[in-house]
């Protein structure tokens, strides 16, 4: 394992930031081109202005937004119609979530064509060429893998059963989104098992070295074992032996999952802010 003092110190500047939301935005699509495969009947589709990704998954669906807008050109108002169009005729509502990298006119656009800010999500990042070490040590009875292709299902069950306590209605939402991820072409479905049960799931997606970290659900009665760690340690390992130099992961400012990212090694890039463009009212 490399010490980390060898290794180039990974500035929070723009180009980190453009490297971070374009391998979100590539997961993200692949979701989207995944249900529009599986679902032609969803309308589910993509589109690219300025160098950002539109995408559309469902008006209900968290996905559907645009993703490194204003990081990668300027956009102008004719190009924000063009936006707000793709969002309009596809019946969803419009939401950005914007860096603050991003082009330095682009929030007085918003603000001008009436978006308002209402959402935070602290993006975090931590190098991992040359391995990982975590501070925290694992629960040796509980193992991780890579979730079989027969156990698609299994996996889905977990992780919905994971939010089972927030919302009945969230735990279906959860159940048909994880049957879809896990179909996901060259998808990565990790699944923890505590003595044998599985209790626990994971999402890692790799695009061009960036490890992205997504999908950590626990079932109620599998938590405070430690199954998360085993997770966050089992990705991280897979993504640094298959080429991964930097992992991503998102959360809450202030929260629970940001603290313990950053108990093992993850720092704050920056802090995103998601838009809405209020609609009409009749």
């Amino acid at each position: 394992m490399i010490d980390a003092s060898e290794e180039p110190f990974i500035f929070s500047d723009l180009a980190l930031a453009r490297r971070l939301e374009k391998a979100e935005a590539r997961m993200s699509a692949e979701f989207v081109e995944t249900r529009a495969k599986l679902f032609p009947e969803s309308g589910a589709r993509r589109l690219e202005v300025a160098g950002a990704d539109l995408l559309f998954d469902g008006a209900e669906s968290p996905l559907t937004q645009t993703f490194g807008l204003g990081l990668f050109a300027a956009i102008t108002n004719a190009e924000m119609q063009v936006i707000e169009d793709f969002f309009r005729e596809c019946g969803a509502p419009v939401f950005h979530e914007v860096s603050p990298l991003a082009d330095a006119a682009l929030p007085i656009l918003l603000s001008e064509r009436g978006y308002q800010p209402f959402e935070f999500t602290s993006i975090m990042f931590r190098p991992i060429r040359g391995g990982v070490a975590l501070t925290t040590p694992r629960n040796e009875r509980i193992e991780v893998r890579l979730a079989r292709e027969d156990e698609h299902e299994l996996w889905a069950q977990t992780g919905a059963r994971g939010w089972s306590s927030e919302s009945a209605e969230l735990a279906d939402f959860i159940l048909s989104v994880s049957r879809i991820s896990a179909k996901k072409k060259d998808a990565l479905s990790f699944l923890a098992e505590l003595d044998g049960r599985a209790i626990a799931t994971g999402v890692l997606g790799i695009s061009d070295g960036v490890a992205v970290l997504a999908g950590a659900s626990t079932i109620p009665e599998g938590r405070r074992q430690g199954a998360q760690q085993a997770l966050l340690d089992a990705r991280l390992r897979y993504a640094a032996e298959h080429g991964c130099d930097i992992a991503l992961m998102g959360a809450q400012p202030g929260s629970a999952s940001q603290r313990n990212a950053e108990r093992q090694g993850f720092r704050i890039a920056y802090t995103r802010i998601k838009w809405r463009l209020p609609q009409p009212t009749t």
